[in-house]
């Protein structure tokens, strides 16, 4: 089946009033919209189910919308149904809401386009099921750690308020001179106190310059180059990312896209500046008459085994074979990775924590025993 891109356009009010967040970012937010992964992981399984069954799409959002038990998600459903009963595409009427990402969006319109919407629907059900269940195994391992260390803090702010301050008083009437440890701990209680509220507000300030400034294409080049740096995570956020794009370029093959326009379009389905980069060069290098393997390999965001692969890909005709079989291999080493992340910052913030309770600890018992020595 023929499929032509110029067809395919983006809903202009959807992308002037949203912006894809950082995919690590959402796995392990603890907040977001009303209408979260889990909601959408459960909506699109159902449709798919549905839809399956021989339900039309309309009858599906109506029995969907029916079950809903929160007013909130109800509304969001019914309004969503009736711009489609109206005359909207689906991908259309889901585009007008902001709890929807351009992933969705996109790969809706492709499944309207190809008439694989079924399948759109068990891709993306999947695509949530693995995200919510990397979101858990990241919450499950910070969640003790973060109590710790809320804890820890409070502790700490309360020995350098109250307790090591009357140390320094007791010494002062010995005429006794502060070991240096106890000392910094004083300056650091002093410091806390003083300038408490200004660190506050740089937090403020930092906070709105991320907000302004995160679409920037300078901001988006630097973060990302940033947490890439970051051992362990750097890996875990490439990894996503590339799984991603193997299972966009699967979902076009396979609805008989042109290997050139889904490199364009999954260029639009995934906001991440390495791999949007890597991508107009691919682009330009399949313009240039280059195979996607010569071009790939180029890149260092993809890895040496992908190349080979596709290289086998394309001199079998097996594309969309091979990139489904990329796909599960990437979600696998995902959620491995996954788990080692979650099992190594658990016991590297507990070292840190006890490190500094240890010198809190230190700074509060040395000047007791030389005080002891003093009275003695």
């Amino acid at each position: 089946m023929a499929f032509k891109l110029d067809n395919l356009q983006p809903n202009k009010e959807h992308h002037s009033s949203f912006n894809i967040q950082s995919i690590l970012q959402k796995e392990i937010s603890l907040g977001g919209s009303s209408f979260g992964n889990k909601k959408k992981e459960a909506f699109y399984t159902e449709l798919h189910v549905l839809v399956k069954a021989g339900l039309t799409l309309k009858d599906a959002l109506v029995l969907i919308t029916e079950e809903q038990t929160k007013e909130a998600d109800k509304t969001l459903l019914k309004t969503i149904t009736a711009a489609f009963i109206s005359g909207k595409n689906f991908s259309d009427a889901l585009a007008s809401h902001h709890h929807f990402s351009d992933y969705e969006f996109y790969s809706l319109q492709i499944g309207e386009k190809t008439g694989t919407l079924e399948k759109i629907f068990e891709e993306l059900g999947l695509f949530y099921q693995r995200k919510n269940q990397q979101r858990r195994t990241v919450i499950s391992a910070l969640s003790y750690p973060i109590i710790v260390l809320l804890t820890a803090f409070l502790a700490i702010g309360f020995m350098l308020k109250f307790v090591v301050p009357m140390f320094e008083n007791i010494f002062k009437q010995n005429q006794t001179e502060l070991p240096w440890i106890t000392k910094m701990m004083i300056a650091a209680s002093e410091m806390l106190e003083r300038y408490f509220w200004l660190f506050c507000l740089v937090l403020l300030v930092l906070f709105v310059f991320q907000s302004v400034t995160k679409k920037k294409k300078w901001y988006r080049k630097y973060s990302a180059a940033f947490w890439l740096q970051i051992p362990l995570v750097g890996e875990f956020i490439r990894k996503l990312r590339i799984a991603q794009f193997t299972q966009a370029i699967h979902l076009l093959t396979t609805a008989k896209v042109p290997l050139l326009h889904g490199i364009q379009l999954t260029q639009k389905m995934i906001d991440y500046y390495p791999l949007q980069i890597a991508l107009e060069h691919v682009e330009h290098d399949l313009l240039l008459g280059k195979s996607l393997h010569e071009s790939i390999e180029k890149h260092p965001i993809f890895d040496k085994k992908m190349s080979s692969l596709i290289k086998v890909a394309e001199e079998t005709n097996q594309t969309s074979t091979i990139f489904k079989r990329l796909t599960n291999q990437y979600n696998q080493e995902i959620a491995y990775r996954s788990k080692m992340l979650s099992t190594t910052i658990e016991p590297i913030i507990v070292l840190v924590l006890g490190a500094i309770v240890a010198v809190i600890l230190i700074a509060m018992y040395l000047p007791m025993f030389t005080l002891s020595t003093v009275i003695g």
